[in-house]
């Protein structure tokens, strides 16, 4: 299903300061085979995971280019999913690599949203010259929207910024985090503990009733950050980081052999292109 909280500021304060701030989990089925974030693309400029999935292979949920577009998805929680719909993964993919800008694409993707599964995608493109950050969720408004600068958002399982009440926590908490100016290393520990927490946000009527169909102890592990289910959760936690001067650092962490008590952490720094 996927959480994203994110702060975007393209025009930071001071040089320590960051243009974007963005903690993401995937949640997914443990035994769903993917390959870890790496480089790969005609030039090894893009860094993402990717789906293994038998007829779903090279869609991804998160990932970012030497060029500086990053784009991430979402699920958007509903009761009946059509199982002949198109793969939600490759809206990711294509964008990293397509000479495309954010907006046009998502305009070009909600022409096809019938398509799809329900779902939310952020797409982004981080530039000398201008930053910019746009949405569209396939179940929301018709046309994407730029986001506005200097904001700090929140993405779950329904639209942007939907208030449920795991979303309104997280948020809060990585509010709490990315204000204090921590240094980088700091930083993403922080933002991988938030990440990481499984405190359960029950009941939540709006999560919920948009979850008609699901379990009552379903709802219940989907309503916490960190979701914990049989054979079902979070399996990776993603922090980025892009700094004034356009350094990123793309920290993974992942879940191993589909066993909670075993994870991997690795970590990429590179600096955007012009």
């Amino acid at each position: 299903m996927c959480i994203i909280f994110f702060k975007f500021d393209p025009r930071p304060a001071s040089k320590n300061a960051y243009r974007l701030i963005l903690a993401a989990n995937r949640d997914e089925f443990y035994n769903r085979p993917s390959k870890a974030a790496d480089f790969w693309g005609s030039s090894n400029e893009i860094l993402s995971g990717l789906d293994l999935e038998e007829g779903k292979e090279g869609g991804s949920w998160l990932g970012i280019s030497k060029r500086g577009r990053l784009v991430a998805l979402t699920n958007y929680l509903e009761g009946r999913a059509n199982p002949d719909a198109q793969g939600r993964g490759f809206l990711v993919s294509n964008f990293l690599t397509e000479n495309i800008d954010s907006y046009s694409y998502l305009r070009k993707v909600s022409a096809e949203g019938h398509l799809y599964n329900g779902f939310n995608l952020l797409t982004a493109e981080f530039k000398a010259k201008e930053d910019m950050v746009c949405y569209y969720g396939n179940k929301g408004n018709s046309e994407p929207i730029n986001l506005k600068p200097a904001g700090i958002y929140g993405l779950s399982n329904s639209l942007l910024e939907t208030p449920w009440r795991k979303l309104q926590h997280g948020k809060s908490l990585f509010t709490s985090v990315v204000s204090r100016n921590l240094p980088s290393e700091g930083l993403v520990q922080e933002l991988l503990h938030i990440l990481n927490n499984e405190e359960l946000h029950t009941p939540d009527p709006a999560q919920e009733g948009q979850g008609e169909g699901y379990s009552k102890l379903m709802l219940q592990a989907l309503s916490a950050v960190c979701v914990r289910a049989p054979g079902y959760g979070t399996r990776t936690n993603t922090v980025i980081l892009i700094d004034a001067a356009g350094n990123v650092t793309f920290t993974e962490r992942n879940m191993l052999n589909s066993d909670i008590s075993q994870w991997s952490t690795q970590s990429f720094q590179f600096k955007l292109l012009d």
